[in-house]
């Protein structure tokens, strides 16, 4: 379910440009392969216990609603249930776990990681990294994807903790009357979880891997225990019997094969968190608890409805015995928490990486964790989920009626990263179009299927996750076509070349100290620089033309970040280079600069930035309102020196206006 790690700033005032420009490098960034370092076993396991909470938690709480909500569409009138029936959908679901998840993403998809970084904007870069026509298509497919994640991240967190809360209606002694409470219960787990974003999750997260240890271990006893008494229900393990589903029902089963989609919720974790955990121990995470964890409760539950048609309006929590559906409850809530706090912390890693890659305006990021670099809160983020999440949950209801408005965006998120991975194939392994198209063929084809099915589903709440996804892409188109714009209309052809003979033959009023002026190109002369000319008609002794580049690469190394570079007497270029996946930190490059054998006091250091007062010309392309909403995106981003962490006592900032 995530695209980008669960787990990044890009543009704005000083310089529209500023990062639009730098994020078209591609040669400086060398296909280097990434190379992971040795790991001990003891540090293995750690990761492959720790990715049981993060990876999988929205995978691994599937079980609650998918098999209930799959088999409802073949109920009788009388609530009987036909054995082939039972049999036949957890075959779908088996086999949708091991062709989606097993082969798609632990065997195939992980192979494709940017420096170790998986997920569809890891991807986006990677495959623009390697060069080639279509880039602004790529673009467009990875926008597609992040849009789609967020419209599922709103819907993962609701579904999830409702139907952890609505196993109390299965406990003797609550009487009806909890059927009015599992609404307003669920709302404060949610919100409670939302509010505690701003502290980090580094004091409780070391507690979510163990206690999805304990979940799995759960699940898979009690599906083991049924499957005793129904041994039959392992005929589910032949495809046929899934297939032949599609003979019996050919009416009915489009929305069952809908339903059976919400097994794999979640699966595009296994690649987006590649970079935290590492392909290795994700894999064999997979491969020897979840994926076996996972059958055996399937299994469990489809034996317990052959026994018992009457289970199937709940069968997850009557597994358990009547003793033990209490403490079920409990422990399905707490991890429906962590996965619901593990798509919260991806949207946030998401968000940051999108800012990195241009698509989005800059916000506020705040580290939560000194010692985990990708701990991060984005309050603005945070209080559109919680507003988005409480509304669904008010909304919807129930977790029957969110599972129908469930899995839409996730297929489409799926589809986006297999048609990036087609372009990847054909780029990086050097295969024709056609071959890496047939390669991935049969994935297109099974999750091309799935997405007609989800597609029934639009009219009874699916299209909440497409208008969400759809707002969000319209933002990120805005964003990415209003800053080409801006960068035209601010465009120069004065070089800094033609501007040192010009102030060779009138030399300015110098003042003493260091001036820094941010720009895209160091060889043009920046719009804060001509200003400052013009107004003020005076220069610093010492002049740094800063540029911030991100390249399409997860993290650069200090020893690559600084390049300094002469030009000229008083004139001196500074480049500074970051990962998609690191928050510029201009502070830091300053002072790596400096051991590099750049002299400056930062104490008679001035950053000069330009404050944009934007004047949108509705002939000029964007539409009225698209530039209506460019204007707003603009100015609520954060200020650039918040944003680049640069010293805020050192900022004279510029105003100026600029017609687009």
């Amino acid at each position: 379910m995530w695209f980008g790690a669960r787990s990044a700033a890009q543009t704005s005032p000083e310089s529209s440009r500023f990062m639009s420009a730098t994020l078209a490098e591609t040669s400086e960034d060398s296909e280097a392969p990434h190379a992971p370092a040795k790991q001990s076993l003891r540090s293995f396991l750690a990761l492959a216990t720790a990715s049981a909470g993060v990876v999988f938690g929205d995978i691994g709480t599937s079980p609650l609603y998918a098999f209930h909500h799959s088999i409802a569409h073949l109920r009788r009138a009388n609530g009987s249930i036909a054995a082939a029936d039972v049999i036949g959908v957890i075959s779908l679901m088996f086999w949708t776990l091991m062709a989606i998840c097993t082969v798609k993403y632990v065997l195939v998809l992980m192979r494709f990681d940017n420096r170790g970084e998986g997920g569809t904007l890891s991807l986006t870069a990677l495959v623009q990294r390697a060069g080639g026509r279509g880039a602004k298509a790529i673009a467009i497919i990875g926008m597609l994807g992040a849009g789609l994640f967020f419209g599922d991240a709103m819907l993962t967190p609701a579904i999830s903790v409702l139907s952890a809360v609505e196993g109390l209606k299965v406990i003797h002694g609550l009487g009806d009357g909890i059927d009015r409470l599992i609404v307003p219960i669920a709302l404060v787990v949610l919100i409670g979880l939302f509010m505690f974003q701003r502290r980090g999750t580094a004091g409780v997260g070391r507690w979510f891997g163990p206690i999805c240890l304990v979940w799995f271990a759960v699940i898979a006893v009690l599906g083991l225990l049924a499957m005793v008494r129904e041994p039959r229900i392992l005929l589910a393990l032949n495809p046929l019997e899934g297939f032949a589903i599609f003979a019996r029902h050919p009416v009915l089963s489009p929305a069952v094969l809908g339903s059976v989609f919400l097994t794999v919720t979640g699966a595009e974790a296994l690649y987006a968190d590649m970079g935290h955990f590492g392909r290795k121990p994700i894999q064999a995470a997979w491969l020897f608890l979840i994926f076996p964890c996972l059958t055996l409760n399937y299994l469990g539950q489809g034996a317990l409805v052959l026994g018992d048609n009457h289970a199937a309006e709940n069968p997850f929590f009557f597994l358990a015995p009547s003793w033990f559906q209490l403490p079920l409850v409990l422990l399905a809530t707490a991890a429906t928490v962590i996965a619901s706090q593990a798509v919260i912390s991806g949207a946030f890693s998401l968000t940051q990486q999108a800012m990195q890659l241009g698509f989005l305006p800059r916000m506020t990021l705040r580290m939560t964790s000194e010692e985990h670099a990708g701990q991060i809160y984005v309050p603005q983020i945070n209080w559109i989920l919680m507003v988005g999440v409480a509304a669904l949950v008010l909304g919807f209801g129930s977790s029957d009626a969110l599972a129908d408005a469930y899995g839409i965006s996730v297929v489409g998120a799926m589809i986006t990263s297999s048609l990036l991975a087609v372009v990847a194939i054909h780029r990086l392994k050097k295969r024709p179009i056609w071959q890496a198209t047939l390669i991935f063929s049969p994935f297109l084809i099974l999750e091309s299927a799935f997405l007609g099915a989800n597609l029934l589903k639009v009219m009874h709440g699916g299209y909440v996750p497409l208008a969400i996804a759809g707002g969000l892409i319209l933002i990120m188109w805005t964003w990415t076509r209003g800053l080409e714009r801006l960068a035209k209309a601010e465009e120069s052809d004065l070089t800094m070349t033609d501007i040192m003979s010009m102030l060779a033959a009138r030399p300015p009023m110098r003042a003493r100290g260091t001036a820094v002026f941010l720009t895209t190109d160091p060889d043009k002369v920046p719009v804060s620089m001509m200003h400052n000319l013009k107004h003020n008609q005076v220069l610093h002794e010492q002049v740094i033309l800063l540029t911030v580049k991100v390249l399409r690469r997860p993290r650069v190394p200090d020893a690559e970040r600084v390049k300094v570079h002469d030009l000229g007497p008083g004139f001196k270029s500074l480049v500074l280079t970051f990962g998609y996946m690191e928050r510029p930190n201009v502070a830091h490059g300053l002072s790596l600069a400096r051991a590099q054998g750049l002299k400056f006091d930062i104490m008679r250091t001035s950053f000069f930035v330009s404050r944009r007062t934007l004047l949108p010309r509705p002939a000029a392309g964007l539409g009225h309102l698209q530039d209506l909403l460019f204007v707003f995106l603009m100015r609520n981003a954060q200020r650039a020196a918040d944003f680049f962490q640069i010293p805020p006592s050192r900022v004279v900032e510029l105003g100026t206006q600029v017609a687009f």
